[in-house]
């Protein structure tokens, strides 16, 4: 906090009159509004992660550059790992919404004009906004790939779907999981436009016309998937007449940008997207709901599926059948089919809302019914002159990683009484750059560890960094390993421990 203070004074000339915390929005960045005596503000932010604030930093730059609405970078630091921006205020396009959502459905003129006025601003920041960007900042991964759709549907399959209780045969849904990945990356790499990838009425503030914030997870991909983000979003409930309105209001402003294909071709794109997306959040809602038992995820999912029954009964080709003969995905229509009769239709329950859902009592995935199957992930660091840690969990122990091959801050004397949580040691090892490359490959080993243990219900895993003291190179590497498979991994809880210095720390799955 004192750095971001300073950050503030260098670039004012003045301390902050006064400093407010604002409410989190689900990343381990902490935003603050610092006022001036003047009463003028600006926001500053705390991140955790240098990649994911560079990426921020260089995009909103960018934009600005390309004179989209996005908040402007007033002052970085030299880490970036601190900024401050313009202040667009308290109001959301989603909080502007509030009475259409809560009437199901039924937005009045003011909201409908937000609607259309956010819409007609999507195709600026996808074509201008993708012209001549440096994709290779965007983080976590430069383009939309065949690999985030398949991890995508396969948290579908293992965190939904397995949940029901419905009975499928893997290797015929596998085939359809294929033949979609091929289909929605079939462009992928012709694409030279910017994918939001959050794009949500959260994510628009009114100030008073709309602007976009929370664009650093963007990167090069399809412009359907932003699309289908914002229209087919469960809770917000567009009537199917509204999201055609709106699609309409998309089509003919991006065509002032590029050419697109036939109309025809465009909505077989666009419901191509809308299905993958679909499944996406109902992995989402799946874990969050039946295995955390959060109950607004729970709530979430009838209305999921009401957009999964009216997708499904339109169809991806001409004339399918119900179950999807006629469709390119034949065993995944048949199984939609089935998860959508478990669910009474919105439209005949007494409430818009209607019950959570006729299988939250269902025995999840990976334990019994009403039990948890949250995945722990403990990190350690420690020094080889005191032994590897112990794996108290009974499961014998996971992944040790040997930080000694790296450069040692502990060999120079004005960091030997510093750890790796300092911010001299950290610009040191970052500086060098071997213990970023280090890890790269711990990242890209843990991910895929992390993954297929979610996947299999797995409730514990364990990563270890040494080092000769425990001091410099092991703390930065599990402070940061930590961080990463929280940001990575919102369902994972992540315990860290920093053994030689006594400190321990606790992120929840969210």
């Amino acid at each position: 906090m004192e750095a971001l203070l300073q950050l503030y004074t260098r670039w004012s000339g003045a301390q902050p009159a006064q400093v407010q915390r604002l409410p989190g929005a689900g990343s381990n960045r902490v935003y603050y509004r610092l006022s001036a005596a003047d009463g003028s503000t600006v926001i500053g932010c705390i991140g955790t992660s240098k990649e994911e604030n560079h990426a921020f930093i260089t995009l909103a730059r960018h934009f600005a550059e390309c004179s989209l609405p996005v908040p402007q970078v007033l002052a970085a630091s030299d880490d970036e790992l601190r900024y401050l921006q313009t202040d667009l205020g308290g109001t959301s396009l989603f909080d502007a919404l509030a009475h259409g959502r809560q009437a199901g459905g039924c937005y009045n003129d003011e909201e409908r004009r937000l609607l259309v006025q956010t819409i007609r601003l999507l195709p600026r920041l996808q074509f201008i906004g993708g012209r001549g960007l440096d994709y290779s900042v965007c983080y976590p991964q430069p383009q939309f790939d065949r690999t985030n759709v398949l991890f995508d549907l396969n948290y579908f399959k293992y965190c939904f779907l397995k949940a029901t209780g419905i009975d499928f045969h893997e290797l015929r849904l596998e085939a359809d999981f294929q033949r979609l990945a091929d289909d929605l990356t079939a462009d992928a790499d012709a694409a030279d436009t910017f994918l939001y990838r959050d794009f949500q009425a959260r994510n628009v503030m009114l100030a008073p016309t709309p602007f976009f914030i929370d664009f650093q997870g963007g990167r090069r991909g399809p412009i359907y998937y932003d699309l289908a983000s914002f229209l087919w979003q469960a809770s917000a409930r567009y009537p199917e007449q509204l999201r055609q309105e709106l699609v309409d209001v998309y089509y003919a402003e991006a065509l002032h940008y590029a050419a697109l294909p036939p109309r025809p071709e465009f909505d077989r794109r666009l419901r191509l997207f809308v299905l993958f997306r679909l499944l996406q959040v109902l992995g989402a809602y799946g874990f969050r709901g039946y295995f955390e038992r959060k109950q607004h995820f729970l709530d979430s999912i009838p209305p999921a599926i009401e957009n999964i029954r009216s997708l499904t009964s339109s169809g991806l080709t001409p004339n399918p059948s119900p179950t999807g003969e006629g469709s390119s995905y034949p065993y995944l229509f048949e199984i939609l089919h089935k998860l959508t009769s478990l669910y009474t239709p919105l439209s005949s329950q007494r409430g818009v809302g209607g019950e959570a859902s006729p299988l939250s009592s269902r025995r999840g995935a990976g334990g019994e019914a009403g039990g948890s199957s949250i995945l722990v992930v403990r990190i350690f660091s420690f020094s080889y002159k005191k032994g590897i840690p112990t794996d108290e969990s009974g499961n014998g122990g996971g992944y040790v990683f040997d930080c000694r091959g790296t450069h040692n801050p502990g060999r120079y004397e004005q960091y030997k009484q510093m750890t790796g949580l300092d911010e001299p040691v950290i610009r040191f090892l970052e500086d060098d750059g071997e213990i970023l490359r280090f890890l790269e490959s711990v990242y890209a080993l843990a991910d895929a560890h992390v993954a297929r243990y979610i996947q299999r219900g797995f409730t514990s895993l364990m990563f270890s960094f040494g080092c000769t003291g425990g001091q410099h190179r092991s703390v930065y590497s599990a402070q940061h390993l930590a961080e990463h498979i929280h940001r990575q991994f919102p369902g994972v809880e992540v315990r860290l421990c920093h053994r030689e210095q006594g400190i321990t720390k606790k992120w929840e799955a969210r």
